[in-house]
């Protein structure tokens, strides 16, 4: 196939209905605390504001999965094609984003293709028609889904084939614990037999300096963070007919020792009234109450490793920085594991 052929990636729609919105929204609004699931913070608007969280100085994640994918791009190719040498991988980037991460893997193991999921269709269509043209021998798809949503991955030619699981920024650590567990369980049935797991997972931080990193990283001095969180109002009231007021909320990043995990919230600055015309409802917000947007959990090795074998997946490498502040799990579904390299 001609390169020519392979700079306009198709993208297949899978994007959750405006009912599914409507569920998911109502549903979160009945909880105490009000809490409402991640992936709708990433409309077009909201996941170009998170590309721009990863480029704040507090912000260390990205930049140090980067330098870990980058600088042991070989160990990761080694380890993939042993114990099949020459067996053509599709690497399957579950919340692709803007793919910028996933560079090294695609020139290290030269895929059979690359195959993006996220949520806004816009953005993976951009990121996959701009990493087209960097890589034009390697065939992309990239598909619009809520991918804990999907019973199967879509009947694409590029799909047929073994696969290797990315999943980047410590994107896990936004489900709770029981649903850390289920997504790993789903990833291993999406990707099925025989797959293997490229995962990166930010661990707790010891030292309470470290806890004030940790904090300044979901809560950046540009207020990045904060416009990120209340994008999500904009985006309620634009798509349900909401009348959010998103000035009328504070935002807040707060460590959780107890649950090791930072807790983001848009906390209500007086008692308001919202009117979601989608839902036909009423919410009203009290002084103080907060509107949980996400959790980031932190995983240290030990957990991690507990967590992924009760979801059916063996480590075989574990790369991490100097100060173990953050790791890439190679991991596999097949009962051999890797020698070490």
């Amino acid at each position: 196939m001609s390169p020519e052929l392979l700079r306009s990636p198709e993208l297949i729609n899978l994007h959750p209905s405006l009912g599914d919105v409507c569920t998911a929204v109502g549903q979160g609004l009945a909880r105490r605390p009000r809490q409402l699931p991640p992936w709708l913070l990433y409309d077009q608007e909201g996941s170009r504001l998170f590309e721009a969280i990863g480029q704040q100085p507090e912000y260390h994640l990205t930049r140090l999965e980067q330098h870990l994918l980058q600088h042991h791009r070989e160990q990761i190719r080694d380890c993939c094609i042993q114990p099949n040498p020459g067996v053509p991988w599709r690497v399957v980037e579950f919340g692709a984003g803007s793919a910028r991460k996933v560079a090294p893997l695609l020139k290290a193991l030269q895929p059979a293709a690359y195959v993006a999921l996220d949520i806004s269709a816009t953005h993976v269509h951009r990121a996959c028609t701009r990493l087209q043209a960097i890589h034009p021998h390697v065939p992309m798809v990239a598909i619009c889904c809520d991918y804990h949503q999907l019973t199967t991955l879509p009947d694409h030619p590029l799909l047929q084939g073994p696969r290797l699981g990315f999943f980047p920024g410590s994107s896990l650590g936004n489900c709770s614990r029981p649903g850390a567990l289920a997504l790993l369980r789903h990833m291993a049935h999406l990707l099925g037999p025989g797959s293997r797991l490229l995962i990166g997972i930010d661990q707790p931080q010891q030292q309470p300096h470290g806890v004030a990193a940790l904090e300044a990283a979901y809560d950046d001095a540009a207020g990045i963070s904060a416009r990120f969180a209340r994008n999500l109002l904009v985006r309620l009231n634009r798509d349900l007919g909401a009348d959010f007021a998103p000035a009328g909320f504070a935002y807040q990043a707060h460590w959780d020792a107890l649950e090791q995990r930072i807790e983001m919230a848009l906390v209500s600055r007086v008692e308001q009234v919202v009117r979601i015309t989608a839902l036909g409802e009423t919410i009203c917000f009290a002084p103080g109450e907060r509107l949980i947007t996400e959790h980031s959990h932190k995983w240290s090795p030990e957990a991690f490793l507990s967590l992924s074998q009760k979801a059916g997946w063996g480590q075989l490498r574990r790369w991490c920085d100097h100060q173990d502040r953050f790791s890439l799990y190679l991991m596999e579904q097949a009962p051999h594991l890797c020698a070490n390299l």
